[in-house]
């Protein structure tokens, strides 16, 4: 570690705390040059992957537009806002645990349609008729042929 006052490299840890959150660690150096002392801090650097679009653009992970399509999708919905907090964060947490530099668009919408068919099925249909670009009423078709066969959730299930 560089020092802050002289600039030299050599310099000595005398002391290291952790915080009480248990997510930083402190540290007190001491610079064998000049003999000052300064505090550094340790925390660890989560990176959200980049997004490819799919017309190959990138750009980077946005919680907000995840929570927007979320809005959207579930406008005039009864669905409370602690359901859809814990299904954004149940998202961010599969792609922070998939440690990619890049993901996909179309694996986000694919995680954003299974929340929303465990949150509410009209949203998943809305979400769906924009998200596949449906053309025709076949296309709904499938859709709720889809939610018939799918396995029932009980809200017990969104807090998984």
């Amino acid at each position: 570690m560089k020092c802050p006052f002289c600039g030299s490299l050599d310099t000595q840890v005398i002391d290291s705390r952790v915080n009480e959150a248990g997510d930083a660690i402190r540290r007190r150096r001491r610079c064998t040059a000049c003999d000052k002392r300064f505090t550094t801090w340790e925390t660890a650097e989560l990176r959200l992957p980049q997004i490819v679009k799919t017309n190959g653009t990138r750009e980077d992970f946005s919680e907000t537009k995840l929570r927007e399509g979320f809005r959207r999708a579930l406008h005039k919905r009864p669905v409370p806002t602690e359901l859809v907090d814990a299904a954004v964060e149940r998202i961010r947490q599969r792609v922070l645990a998939r440690g990619a530099r890049e993901i996909p668009a179309l694996e986000i919408g694919e995680l954003v349609m299974n929340e929303l068919k465990r949150l509410d099925k009209v949203a998943y249909i809305r979400f769906a008729s924009v998200y596949k670009s449906f053309e025709d009423p076949d296309d709904f078709r499938d859709v709720l042929h889809d939610l018939e066969h799918a396995p029932p959730h009980g809200v017990d299930d969104l807090f998984e």
